[in-house]
């Protein structure tokens, strides 16, 4: 439907325990069927265990992070003076270097290494833990690469961050194809304008800013432009959506079938969707009506819309939320 192509197979990096390596302490996984079921067939999944990858036999000793909030060392649970966190570092500085073509990272909740956030940090004689700290792996991923989409598996489970993870897999993975096929103004204009409604389901007022961003190109740095660019749209698509603003966009998108479908169909979709405004239907029962409407009536505009088809249907997941 949209012009703005994405090439096949985004490449996602994941913990490889969760997708069932036996890299854990204690010689097994944490396989999680979502990734290995569902994702794999639409990602290219890239599994990275640091703990091995700096050495740690299989099975082998518990880390933990211990000592100052700010700057925890990662240490043995049972012999504190087993200390790999300058390892570890090293290892994650050079490791998210070569990663720089990722669209996306699985983290492991709760992992001293891998865990995104709420990682138990001890103090320094081993006891109250407070959950304030990230793995050591996971912290420098995130600050090396801030517009990366980056879960844990746990929080996969909410099905409003599972839709927007994705979604902003698949945005991300266009617009480092955009790059590959070479930055000009025009193909920033076209990545916005099919954007548009996706962008606007998250922030009305984040769509205009990035508009006026684009608004004169002419004899401007476009690399920088599309740096702030992108450090504006990340955050944004990183907002949950509420029913109120996927109805105020569904609203706006009916708008372009008013004068092509009869006044029963317009009773159709708009009753369509008020059930979903009301909780009673899940987002993709509108979409698919719309879809459903612009293939007998078609619209340029609208076949542009990445909005109607962020991701591959196969993946249900706006069947529900």
């Amino acid at each position: 439907m949209n012009s703005v192509k994405s090439p096949p197979h985004p490449i996602v990096g994941v913990s490889a325990c969760l997708l069932g390596h036996q890299v854990r302490y204690d010689g097994g996984h944490k396989k999680n069927a979502f990734i290995t079921d569902s994702l794999s067939e639409h990602l290219e999944l890239l599994p990275i265990c640091p703990e091995t990858e700096i050495g740690l036999g299989i099975p082998r000793p518990t880390i933990r992070l211990m000592g100052d909030i700010e700057h925890p060392r990662l240490v043995g649970t049972v012999d504190p003076t087993m200390d790999v966190t300058d390892t570890m570092e090293c290892y994650s500085e050079r490791q998210v270097q070569k990663l720089g073509e990722l669209c996306g990272y699985i983290l492991k909740k709760d992992s001293p290494s891998c865990g995104m956030e709420r990682v138990k940090i001890y103090n320094v004689s081993g006891t109250h833990p407070t959950r304030r700290g990230s793995g050591v792996f996971a912290r420098i991923l995130m600050q090396r690469h801030p517009l990366l989409p980056v879960e844990e598996e746990g929080r996969l489970n909410d099905a409003v961050l599972r839709e927007n993870f994705i979604n902003r897999i698949f945005v991300m993975q266009r617009w480092r194809s955009m790059h590959q096929t070479g930055l000009t103004a025009a193909r920033m204009i076209e990545f916005h304008t099919a954007h548009k409604y996706l962008v606007m389901a998250h922030s009305q007022a984040a769509y205009q800013r990035l508009g006026r961003l684009l608004s004169d190109l002419s004899n401007r740095d476009l690399s920088a432009i599309a740096q702030v660019y992108i450090e504006e749209l990340m955050p944004t698509l990183k907002r949950r959506v509420t029913r109120r603003r996927h109805v105020n966009v569904l609203q706006h998108i009916m708008g372009y079938l008013k004068k092509h479908i009869e006044s029963g169909d317009k009773v159709e979709l708009s009753e369509s969707i008020e059930a979903y405004r009301r909780g009673e239907t899940p987002l993709v029962v509108p979409i698919t009506l719309l879809r459903h409407y612009f293939r007998r009536h078609h619209d340029p505009y609208m076949e542009q819309q990445i909005y109607l088809r962020p991701y591959p249907e196969k993946l249900g997941l706006r069947n529900t939320i």
